[in-house]
C-alpha cells in the first residue's frame, strides 16, 4: 500500500491550507489513518487521526483549528488547517494502518509534504 501525501505550501499567518493524504494499492481496510508533522530540530509529533469508522483525534495545539476527515471511496484522507500559526510549520507526514487484500497488515508513510506559515 503506497501513500501520496500532497497540498503544502506557503501560507501567511491566520491562512489556511488542506493536506491530503492518498492511499493506493491493494487495499481492503484500512483501520486508522494518523497525520504527524515534524519541525526543523524537534521530534516527529502527532497531529490527528481518524479511525475508519470516521472517529478523529487531535493533539491539543490544533484542537479546534485542525478538522480530518475521510473520504473512503477516494481513500484519501485530508487535515484542514486553519487559523494557521508559525508554530505549525513544519512537514507533514501520513501514516495508514490496516489490512492488504491478501489479509497481510500494512503499515504505510507518505513522502511528506512542507507547510510553512509565515509572513
Amino acid at each position: 500500500v503506497q501513500l501520496q501525501a500532497s497540498g503544502g505550501g506557503l501560507v501567511q499567518p491566520g491562512g489556511s491550507l488542506r493536506v491530503s493524504c492518498a492511499a493506493s494499492g491493494s487495499i481492503f481496510s484500512t483501520d486508522t489513518t494518523t497525520w504527524y508533522r515534524q519541525a526543523p530540530g524537534k521530534q516527529r509529533e502527532l497531529v490527528a487521526a481518524i479511525t475508519e469508522g470516521g472517529r478523529p483525534s487531535y493533539a491539543d495545539s490544533v484542537k479546534g483549528r485542525f478538522t480530518i476527515s475521510r473520504d473512503n471511496a477516494q481513500n484519501t484522507v485530508y487535515l484542514q488547517m486553519n487559523s494557521l500559526k508559525p508554530e505549525d510549520t513544519a512537514v507533514y507526514y501520513c501514516n495508514a494502518v490496516g489490512f492488504g487484500t491478501d489479509m497481510r497488515r500494512y503499515d504505510s508513510w507518505g513522502q511528506g509534504t512542507q507547510v510553512t506559515v509565515s509572513s
